[in-house]
């Protein structure tokens, strides 16, 4: 079963999360296969907590920058009541790769640290008995992988991750770990594409389910109100596709006086799907739905049919301590400081989060640009200063490690939209962060992943990716694939900062002016803008990372903004202070942040409410 449905529990269906505390090991021999750690952990592994990232837990430097194979050990109980049902192990995400074993049997593996997997466990299970689940990791980065990166060799003989990106290569079990129950006639997916016409919705939906009986099957679904009353039904046969060896059918309703999703009231219909099979029950699935339009037409973003702005950040899954791993209270307290500050919309940079974030926004009202982990495409370890000025070329798409990366690449995109597709949240599908793109090498290779996406996407949602100085309008290669431009610009940080803020500017007045003759007849939104501000320092008159030159920058890209009527959004970089590699150009980490890392707001988080929440045309 391939599916990516979060796991849910009914009376066809069973999960149980595994977080806790696991056994941990490191492998820097390379020994663990060869000395049987794929049956149990050594007595010298410690314990480590699930989920999260392993590296801030420790206080020595070796094993924070640990760069190599490591491993996580649990027990799992196996009720008799699933004898006779497929058993499955979904990991939310193993970052970068993982090979899985249950009492020593190998069942599968995954490349991507950012998704989910699953993993049919059925053989190797001991059921009415405890089961030993033990996971063999790497976070090693090549040019193959996304992100991207590579691995040097100290004098010692100790690894270190060089990472082509500009925040810290957090690895371990960053998401939750569940042991699921199905039978084996099953729901595995479903799409649901909704349009309104006057004053009616349309709710299209596709089943697909799998049959191991070969037994014909029928399919049903019923959507209701927010009380729980069932508003719509309907029943439809499911047919096989050979090809695929699965069974999909479709329905349609017709919703009168819909109530919209929007980011004022993100109403959300219940959907419930059953499996039948000779007129009997035999699975049901049963999630949340919001009936919205989302479109480019023109210079617009239309939701629902009417021009939005977006307004809001680029994040990072960060936080002390747990690193990358999810937290609902991080979360929560995310979402509260963006509501606070009049936001609407943020980007996942720079890779797909967890699916709670999805699952909180569908709730709270938040747009996302739901991003592949497609970053560090560029051969640089000072990526941030390379893209910010631009003008730097290496040669990135005209190497013999670009059919791994791309299909890598378009195994991300798939794994991201079958995950995400159902979200109203989700508004638009970003491809990548930063690459090269002013070869004809960059076109060809990001030409594929545009069509695969376009094909994916049963809402069809508008594409994107987030393009670097070197973009330019004159130069860049990419920009015609986007159905809205998204540029990541530096001017007054790393192109003319500090007293050279007037330059600045009129280098930004002079690109834009550049991208508007063309006359594109596309939204511009700009994803990424930012100013290093350490919350301690105050100076007048300002200087650089002090908060006062922090709301001088603010002031002169927002004019910028205002200048021009295609500009549709501003996604400041970042949310918050988080942490990168250590060097000479960061202090303990990127301190662009709206807010601190421990999410208290920085004197620009007030300017941005007022802009925000009393700017009329915004």
């Amino acid at each position: 079963m391939k599916s990516l449905l979060y796991p849910v529990r009914n009376r066809f269906r069973d999960e149980r999360k595994l977080d806790g505390l696991w056994r941990f090991s490191f492998d820097r021999e390379e020994k663990g296969e060869g000395d049987g750690w794929t049956k149990g952990l050594p007595k010298s592994a410690i314990n480590m907590p699930v989920p999260a990232s392993f590296n801030d837990f420790f206080t020595d430097k070796e094993s924070r920058d640990y760069c190599g194979t490591f491993w996580y050990e649990c027990d799992f109980y196996a009720p008799a009541k699933q004898e006779g049902k497929k058993t499955y192990i979904r990991f939310g995400s193993v970052t970068h790769r993982a090979t899985v074993y249950v009492n020593g049997v190998e069942v599968g593996s995954h490349e991507g640290g950012f998704l989910p997997f699953v993993l049919d466990v059925s053989d190797a299970v001991n059921f009415e008995e405890n089961n030993k689940l033990v996971v063999k990791a790497n976070n090693e980065l090549d040019e193959t992988t996304l992100p991207c990166g590579n691995v040097s060799t100290l004098k010692n003989g100790k690894k270190l991750v060089k990472p082509y990106f500009d925040f810290f290569n957090y690895a371990g079990i960053h998401r939750s770990v569940w042991v699921m129950s199905v039978g084996e006639e099953c729901i595995t997916d479903y799409d649901v594409i909704t349009e309104t016409v006057g004053d009616k919705a349309v709710v299209k939906v596709r089943l697909e389910a799998v049959s191991a009986s070969g037994k014909s099957l029928k399919g049903s679904a019923y959507l209701t109100d927010r009380s729980g009353c069932q508003i719509c039904d309907a029943v439809f046969e499911m047919k096989h596709d050979e090809e695929k060896d699965v069974y999909s059918g479709e329905a349609c309703f017709e919703v009168d006086e819909p109530n919209l999703w929007d980011t004022k009231n993100p109403y959300l219909y219940g959907i419930e799907f059953d499996l039948l099979s000779d007129g009997q029950e035999i699975d049901s699935y049963e999630d949340k739905i919001g009936i919205r339009t989302i479109e480019v037409k023109g210079t617009d973003i239309l939701l629902n049919g009417k021009p939005i702005y977006l307004k809001g950040f680029g994040k990072h899954e960060d936080f002390d301590i747990i690193g990358r791993g999810f937290n609902y209270g991080i979360a929560k307290r995310d979402f509260e400081c963006m509501k606070w500050i009049g936001a609407n919309c943020f980007r996942t940079s720079h890779y797909p989060y967890a699916e709670e974030w999805y699952r909180f926004a569908d709730e709270e009202g938040f747009l996302i640009i739901d991003e592949v982990p497609a970053v560090g495409m560029m051969r640089s370890f000072f990526n941030f200063m390379d893209a910010g000025k631009g003008g730097k070329y290496t040669y990135f798409f005209e190497t013999d490690t670009v059919p791994k990366l791309k299909e890598n690449h378009l195994n991300a995109v798939r794994e991201m939209i079958t995950r995400d597709k159902n979200h109203p949240s989700v508004i638009s599908f970003s491809l990548f962060n930063e690459p090269e793109t002013i070869s004809t090498f960059a076109h060809d290779y990001f030409k594929d992943i545009f069509e695969y996406a376009r094909e994916l996407d049963p809402q069809k949602r508008p594409l994107t990716g987030a393009l670097e100085k070197t973009s330019s309008p004159d130069k860049c290669q990419c920009y015609p694939f986007c159905d809205f431009i998204s540029l990541n610009r530096y001017y007054g940080w790393y192109i003319s900062g500090g007293s050279e803020l007037s330059d600045a500017r009129e280098l930004f007045i002079e690109e834009m002016d550049k991208w508007k003759a063309l006359n594109l007849n596309k939204p511009f939104v700009f994803t990424e803008f930012g100013a290093d501000t350490l919350a301690t320092e105050h100076k007048l008159p300002s200087v650089m990372w002090t908060q006062e030159y922090q709301n001088e920058y603010y002031d002169m890209n927002f004019e910028i903004f205002d200048k021009y009527d295609f500009v549709k959004g501003e996604l400041t970089w970042n949310f918050a202070d988080f942490q990168t590699s250590e060097g000479t150009f960061r202090v303990a980490g990127n301190k662009k942040g709206v807010f601190s890392r421990n999410r208290q707001p920085k004197d620009i988080a007030f300017k941005l409410k007022d802009r925000w929440e009393n700017t009329n045309n915004l």
